[in-house]
C-alpha cells in the first residue's frame, strides 16, 4: 500500500515503504503528512479501550502498523507539539529510534508531564515519525584528536 498526498504523487523521488496493518484500523486513519511540508507523518492511536496517563506517569501505546525500512534509513518518533505544549504530552525517549531491521508493531511510550491526568483515545493523533537516511561510521582510535576552538568546553560553555 503507497500512502502519499496527493500532490506528492508527482514526485518520483519519495521513498517507497512497506507498512503492514499489525491491528484493526476500522475508523483510524493510516499514517499520513498533514501538510505537504510536513517532514513527519503522524500515528495515531490503534487502541481497543481509552487508555488514562496520570500525571508524571508513562504508558505504552499501539500504533496498529509495522514497517520495512530499506537498509540505512531509520525512523524517529516524536512528540507532537500541540500535545505536548497544551497537555504535556511528550515522547519519552524522544527521539525513539525504530531500527532498518525491527519488524513489530511499532509502539509509542507517552509520558504525562502535566498536573492532569490525560486520556489517549481510539484514533487519536499520539506522536509523529519521520523518516532519515543515517551514516555507519567506523572508528579509528587515536591517542589524540584534533583541536578546535571550544576543544573541551561543554555544558554551558558557549554561554546562555
Amino acid at each position: 500500500m503507497i500512502i502519499m498526498m496527493e500532490e506528492d504523487k508527482m514526485n518520483a523521488e519519495n521513498l517507497l515503504v512497506e507498512l503492514k496493518i499489525c491491528r484493526p484500523m476500522e475508523g483510524i486513519n493510516l499514517p499520513s503528512y498533514a501538510t505537504l511540508g510536513s517532514a513527519g507523518f503522524d500515528l495515531h492511536a490503534v487502541i481497543e479501550n481509552d487508555i488514562i496517563i496520570k500525571s508524571q506517569e508513562r504508558e505504552l501505546v499501539h500504533t496498529g502498523i509495522a514497517i520495512a525500512l530499506p537498509d540505512g534509513y531509520e525512523a524517529q518518533i516524536r512528540s507532537r507539539s500541540g500535545l505536548a505544549f497544551k497537555n504535556g504530552i511528550v515522547v519519552l525517549n524522544s527521539p525513539g529510534t525504530i531500527d532498518s531491521d525491527y519488524r513489530g508493531e511499532i509502539m509509542v511510550i507517552l509520558y504525562n508531564t502535566g498536573k492532569e491526568d490525560f486520556i489517549v483515545q481510539r484514533g487519536m493523533r499520539i506522536a509523529q515519525m519521520v523518516v532519515q537516511r543515517y551514516e555507519k561510521v567506523e572508528f579509528d582510535i587515536v591517542s589524540s584528536l584534533s583541536e578546535t576552538v571550544r576543544n573541551l568546553g561543554g555544558f554551558g560553555s558557549t554561554g546562555l
